[in-house]
């Protein structure tokens, strides 16, 4: 998918893990490596100014919060761009207890039909009671093909192959449908032209009679940025609501095809990766972007930079970064690593950590963090206010409490003072940082 963005833009990311240092001019190359790779890709060119412009003065001016290197916080910054031109991921907003309409629009080839199809067998995967109207009178077999598509999830079609008035056709459809208990009813209309002024009237016409819940634009994800002006256009004549964009599975250009929904606002909604009736996917800006940056779905990463920037204690932030945390602190910390998941799944996320750690030694941390629980559990309010008080005797009845050795509990405390020197060393900004206060460095 899109295999020319992902590797410019993974290309690009390389560059800053591997530098030295991040000064400004490595910022500014990295901004004019991102405009080579989405420009390539067909992405207008306003819109990668933009990105790129946000990018370079975010990079420049932000200050990474505790837990993220600067290195990190760049490609956490590119990564939230290019998710932000994307939109939000989005659903279907459905009232219940009446039948909504679903419009869908595209131009002539767009795969409208096949769409249709397969978003009503989606949604009745979902539960929901479809039904389809098939009002395409200018395409010959449109209705053959779409009724024969639809068989298979047990939908089922109006048409009428002897009508060639396309709003006439869908308030019968409507009228017919009526009576039956549906939760949605979807309307397949004949692919449009920007410049077909007959077809864009037609399209009005059948939007009057129809009056939808939702108009869903369809784009070929194969035509590049010529559908930035195309979506336009059709937002023009009719209030565009969501956007599927179909042949994603495909090597052609996709860029224009994703920043088509900054041309309408509209947020994409799906995308078609597939040939079969099944291949619709709901769509993810943030694992799209993921996939795109060689990530995977860093959205675990991204929540807990976002979970350490608005953490709310601002007392605590300050002890940590200033190296006079207490045992609660710490606790806090490690409880945030494991809050994404697996260590190695945390590591294998972070760009420049990849890779960094084998697999025996991850088994090893992930062991003493969970120990470490155990331990910090078992001390009283006191000792986890100031760990300086635990001598020997209170050594042993952690031990005790926590069903691990007193050398476990020593080594714990010994990490603890590590990792307050540490955090005060590194003001709490280095990953590396991270590492060694658990002990790992």
């Amino acid at each position: 998918m899109l295999d020319s963005l992902k590797n410019n833009l993974r290309d690009a990311i390389k560059k800053i893990i591997k530098s030295s240092s991040i000064d400004e001019e490595l910022i500014k190359e990295l901004s004019k490596d991102v405009q080579r790779a989405l420009l390539q890709s067909d992405v207008n060119v306003r819109l990668v100014l933009e990105i790129t412009k946000q990018l370079e003065a975010r990079s420049l001016n932000e200050t990474p919060p505790p837990g993220l290197s600067r290195k990190d916080h760049i490609v956490k910054i590119l990564y939230e761009e290019l998710a932000k031109l994307l939109g939000k991921e989005t659903n279907f907003d459905f009232k219940p207890g009446k039948q909504n309409k679903i419009i869908l629009l595209g131009i002539q080839g767009s795969g409208k039909t096949t769409v249709t199809a397969k978003l009503a067998k989606f949604l009745t995967k979902q539960g929901y009671k479809v039904g389809v109207i098939g009002a395409d009178t200018y395409r010959p077999g449109a209705l053959v093909q779409l009724q024969t598509m639809c068989e298979k999830s047990n939908v089922e079609v109006h048409g009428e192959p002897n009508n060639k008035d396309s709003p006439d056709i869908v308030k019968n459809g409507l009228k017919y449908f009526e009576a039956l208990p549906l939760d949605v009813i979807i309307i397949d209309t004949a692919g449009r032209h920007k410049e077909e002024k007959d077809l864009l009237a037609e399209m009005q016409q059948i939007y009057k009679v129809a009056v939808p819940d939702l108009a869903i634009l369809v784009i070929d994800g194969t035509i590049g940025q010529q559908c930035f002006n195309q979506a336009e256009a059709f937002h023009k004549t009719i209030p565009v609501g969501g956007i599927i964009i179909t042949k994603l599975d495909s090597s052609a250009k996709g860029g224009g095809a994703i920043a088509a929904s900054a041309a309408t606002g509209a947020q994409i909604m799906y995308v078609g990766t597939g040939e079969r009736i099944d291949d619709l996917e709901k769509f993810s800006p943030t694992r799209f972007v993921g996939r795109l940056l060689g990530m995977g779905d860093i959205q675990a990463v991204l929540d807990l930079a976002k979970r350490l920037e608005n953490e709310g204690d601002d007392v605590r932030l300050k002890r940590i970064s200033s190296g006079k945390m207490n045992m609660d602190d710490f606790f806090y910390q490690l409880e945030e690593v494991t809050k994404v998941g697996s260590l190695k799944g945390f590591l294998d996320n972070m760009p420049g950590l990849s890779g960094m750690v084998k697999d025996d030694q991850l088994d090893q941390m992930e062991g003493r963090i969970s120990k470490w629980r155990f331990i910090i559990q078992s001390m009283t309010k006191t000792e986890k206010a100031d760990p300086d008080i635990i001598n020997a005797s209170r050594i042993k009845r952690i031990s005790r409490g926590s069903g691990w050795p007193e050398h476990e509990v020593k080594e714990l405390l010994k990490n603890y003072k590590n990792s307050k020197s540490m955090m005060k060393a590194s003001k709490g900004r280095q990953m590396q940082g991270t590492l060694r206060r658990m002990g790992f460095g």
